[in-house]
Parts: structure tokens; C-alpha cells; sequence
């Protein structure tokens, strides 16, 4: 790898110029670190997903080849990088012309006010560069040890697991503590008989504890039993860390499987903010550009190379594009009043259209959204029905018969409907581990949330496989197949699959 190299006096100085716009514009971030690197370089770091130093791995490998080809045959060009840490690192491309890269410097900016002030970027490893680095020696030392062929095996059963975490767990403690009985915590101990029959006299007893109160509150007990035997006692979602803890593993195994995990959850807040990251990033780019620190001579490149930026193909959702509008629709909303119970109840469109309270609201209130929303909230809260009619933004689908692409749905809700769909969980299946010792017998049963979309039947076969080289006994999921309910089952030879009663 060719060896980073600063800025040159030219860059140091715009770059100097561009950071104080960013804080006058009052952006927050962390020590900025810029690296020039050519493009052998930049899409080997690409490749390793913006960190010089990872484990190996063949993907890494496959991966900066694509990049390669991808660049020379001039279907893509990486204009710039940022690194989620404290510092953040960002790379920029040394071909790049000036105006280039006081874009790119501009729009590094705006990432690294959002990694540091977002609430879904809060709990990162703001010291990954290390971690990964670290991560990078320990498997090292486990091929020498133990081969490259059995590491790069195991590593290569995990990354295809790698997606089956809980996103929202960092938030959310999940496992919860048994509830007492509301009796028991009422009443004097003596009273309680059974913890849900109350001691009285005995010509009382049909009135302090009728049958009907009586037999529910011994269901409730024993289902409450029967869950505390079931292991885990309530699904949970974050299948592997439940493999790292139950799963019959070697110590460089349980290793290994925790780097994937811990890397998977240091990059989802990123997949979970898309939209709004880059849509943030691109709004001041846009913004400290044409504002300040754009020269006239050099409009024209600006405007083409931030078209080419935002430029959405018919049927395709470019985030940078959906992202600044939306900052933009909010902006402008909030700054004429377009908001309320007194706006939403208005049914004249020309008095809605020509609506303006003049609050002058709209910049504190996108700095505002960027500080507590990802990507679902956001979608969920601001996007409208008029945001969608001015975007043209409906539902395709292929025609078979005719061979084309067609609008299906122009309704707002649908449009939505869909996009909050396609968002929630990256549009992957919800996976949860339901019973470790289903039947009995130490089988690892799975459990699909099925939200109207049935597994792909291919995917779902390789992935108990490669659970089956974890769990080292029979795996199974519970799913739809053609609207039937299915248990499918993977024994270590064979598969097959059985009707749910």
C-alpha cells in the first residue's frame, strides 16, 4: 500500500477556510484528520471498508478487484472516505481537481458533525482504528496457529452470519425481570396462598376467589414455570451473541465469532442513517459551497459535479437526493409555519400553498432532526404527501407481458408504506432464536417474523448449514412457505422441512 501523504500547502489552506465555515455555520465535530491517497490506494482502503488494517480474508481481496475494474472501465469514482472515530480520518482522492476537493472537504464535515452528535452513532467505538487493528492481530496469530485454511473457514461461516444481530440492542435491554404477582406485592405475606389464592374464611372463599380468578391465575403460573424452563426463557433477537454464549465453540472460535459481531454492530448505525447522513452531508456541502467558498470560475464544475452527485435513475432511491430534500422540505416548513393542527386541518390548497408565518424556525429544527432520528423516524415523521407528489415518487413494478417498468401505485400511504419497509432492518428477515434445546434434543429452533415476504428458500438452506457448523447439532426455523406455516430443518446431511399444526 502506497504510504499516505498530507495536504499540500494549497489543500491545508482551503481546508483551514472550509473548517471555520463549517463551525460558523455551527456544525460540531471531532479533530478532522485529511490523508491524500491515489486511487490504487483509496480502493484498497474501500475495500477494507474505510480502516487500513483488517484481518485477511479473501472478501477484502474480491472486493478491491470489483473497485479496480469498476474505476478503470469508468463506471464509478471515489471521490472521498470518513471514518466514524475520535479523530476522524477522511481520505481524499489525489487526482481530484481543487474544486473537487473542497467538495468533498466540505461534505467530510458535515459527516463528522452527524457521527458525533447523532443519537444512533452515540454508543460506536469511537477508537474502532484501533479495534480493527487488534482484531487484525488476533487472527493472525490464530492462522498461525491453527492454519489458514481452518480460520478462513470459520471466518467465512461467520461473515454469513454476520446480519443476525439486534440492531436496536445498544438502546435496548431486552431481557426482562419476571414480574411479581400484584398480589404478592399488595398484600401481607400471610395472606397469599399459592401466590395467587388470598387465605379467607371459608364460607368467603367463593367470593375473595372465585373459580373463574382461581384457575387463570394457576394457568398464568404454570405458563410462567414453563417459560423459565425454555432456554432462551423469551426469543431473542441478537442470534449471535446467543451462539457465542451457548454454542459449543473453541476459545479462538468464540473469538473470532465476537470480532464479526462487534464489527457488524460498529457499522450498523451507518446502514442505519443513509439516508439522513448522506443527505446531511450533502446539504452543507451544497450550502458552505455556494455560500462561501466556491470562486466564480470554479460554479460551473460545482453545480456539474453535485448534480452528478444527487442524479436519481427512474425507478432507484438515491439517499444523498431523498436526504438533502427532506433537510431542505423541513427547513422550508419550518421556517414558514407548515406544521400543526392549524396547517394540517386547512383544506385550501392555494392558502396552504401560499402559507407563511414567517418563524424563521427551519435551520434549528434541522439541526434538531439530525440530533435524535435514523432513517425509519425520519422517513416515518417527515415525508409528506405533498414531498412525494413534488418528487414523483411512486411504486414500480416489471410488466412481464409487456416488458417494461410501470407505475403500480401513486398513493401516498402505499409509497410509504413501501420505503418504511424496504428501511426496517435493512430489508432483511427478522431472525430470532426461539428454543436451544427444541424437542429436547439440543436442536437450535429459529424463528422468522414473517412480515409478508417468505425467506429465500436458497439463503435460508445455506444459513442453517453454516448455523449447523456452529451449533454442531440439527437447526431449524420456523417460517411461511406459500402462505403455510413451516418448520424447515437442517441435520448435518440432509434437509427437509414439515407442516406446523
Amino acid at each position: 500500500m502506497t504510504k499516505p501523504t498530507g495536504l499540500t500547502p494549497e489543500l491545508e489552506s482551503q481546508r483551514k477556510k472550509i473548517e471555520k465555515y463549517a463551525h460558523d455555520f455551527g456544525l460540531d465535530f471531532f479533530e478532522v484528520i485529511f490523508e491524500v491517497l491515489d486511487f490504487e490506494t483509496i480502493n484498497e482502503i474501500a475495500s477494507y471498508g474505510g480502516f487500513p488494517t483488517r484481518y485477511p480474508h479473501w472478501r477484502f481481496g474480491m472486493e478491491y478487484d470489483r473497485l479496480s475494474k469498476s474505476y478503470s472501465y469508468g463506471l464509478h469514482k471515489i471521490y472521498e472516505m470518513v471514518i466514524n472515530t475520535d479523530p476522524c480520518y477522511a481520505y481524499l482522492l489525489a487526482e481530484n481537481h481543487l474544486v473537487d476537493q473542497k467538495l468533498v472537504m466540505a461534505h467530510v464535515y458535515g459527516h463528522c458533525d452527524f457521527f458525533k452528535n447523532n443519537y444512533w452513532f452515540s454508543k460506536t467505538d469511537r477508537k474502532m482504528m484501533d479495534k480493527m487493528a487488534n482484531h487484525s492481530t488476533k487472527v493472525r496469530k490464530y492462522i498461525e496457529r491453527y492454519g489458514e485454511d481452518s480460520v478462513e473457514n470459520f471466518l467465512d461461516t461467520c461473515l454469513s452470519l454476520e446480519n443476525l444481530i439486534d440492531y436496536y440492542s445498544p438502546f435496548i435491554t431486552r431481557i426482562k425481570e419476571r414480574e411479581r404477582s400484584s398480589l404478592r406485592h399488595e398484600l401481607p405475606e400471610e395472606l397469599v396462598v399459592d401466590d395467587f389464592k388470598i387465605k379467607s374464611k371459608p364460607y368467603m372463599d367463593k367470593y375473595i376467589n372465585p373459580k373463574e380468578y382461581v384457575e387463570k391465575k394457576r394457568l398464568e403460573k404454570e405458563k410462567e414455570k414453563e417459560q423459565n424452563k425454555k432456554f432462551p426463557p423469551e426469543p431473542q433477537r441478537d442470534v449471535l451473541h446467543f451462539l457465542i454464549q451457548n454454542a459449543p465453540l473453541e476459545d479462538w472460535e468464540a473469538s473470532i465469532l465476537s470480532i464479526v459481531r462487534d464489527e457488524s454492530y460498529y457499522f450498523a448505525p451507518q446502514g442505519q442513517t443513509k439516508i439522513m447522513n448522506e443527505g446531511w452531508a450533502s446539504y452543507w456541502h451544497s450550502t458552505i459551497m455556494t455560500q462561501k467558498a466556491v470562486d466564480g470560475s470554479e460554479i460551473i464544475d460545482f453545480a456539474d459535479h453535485h448534480s452528478g452527485t444527487l442524479a436519481t435513475s427512474p425507478g432507484s432511491l438515491n439517499p444523498y437526493k431523498l436526504g438533502i430534500e427532506l433537510y431542505r422540505d423541513i427547513e422550508d416548513r419550518w421556517n414558514k409555519g407548515k406544521f400543526g393542527k392549524e396547517y394540517d386541518e386547512c383544506d385550501n390548497y392555494a392558502e396552504k400553498r401560499k402559507w407563511d408565518k414567517n418563524l424563521g424556525e427551519g435551520r434549528k429544527k434541522i439541526f434538531e432532526v439530525r440530533k435524535v432520528h435514523n432513517d425509519i423516524t425520519f422517513i416515518d415523521e417527515f415525508l409528506t404527501e405533498d414531498f412525494c407528489h413534488q418528487h414523483k415518487m411512486f411504486i414500480y413494478a416489471y410488466n412481464r407481458y409487456k416488458g417494461v417498468y410501470e407505475i403500480t401505485d401513486k398513493k401516498f400511504s402505499e409509497v410509504k408504506r413501501q420505503l418504511l419497509f424496504n428501511l426496517t432492518n435493512f430489508g432483511q428477515p427478522i431472525i430470532y432464536v426461539e428454543d436451544g434445546n427444541f424437542e429436547n434434543k439440543g436442536e437450535l429452533l429459529l424463528y422468522h417474523k414473517h412480515e409478508g415476504v417468505d425467506l429465500k428458500t436458497d439463503y435460508a438452506k445455506d444459513t442453517l448449514e453454516n448455523l449447523f457448523k456452529i451449533w454442531k447439532r440439527p437447526t431449524n426455523i420456523k417460517t411461511f412457505v406459500d402462505q403455510e406455516p413451516k418448520i424447515l430443518r437442517y441435520d448435518g446431511q440432509t434437509h427437509s422441512s414439515k407442516s406446523m399444526k
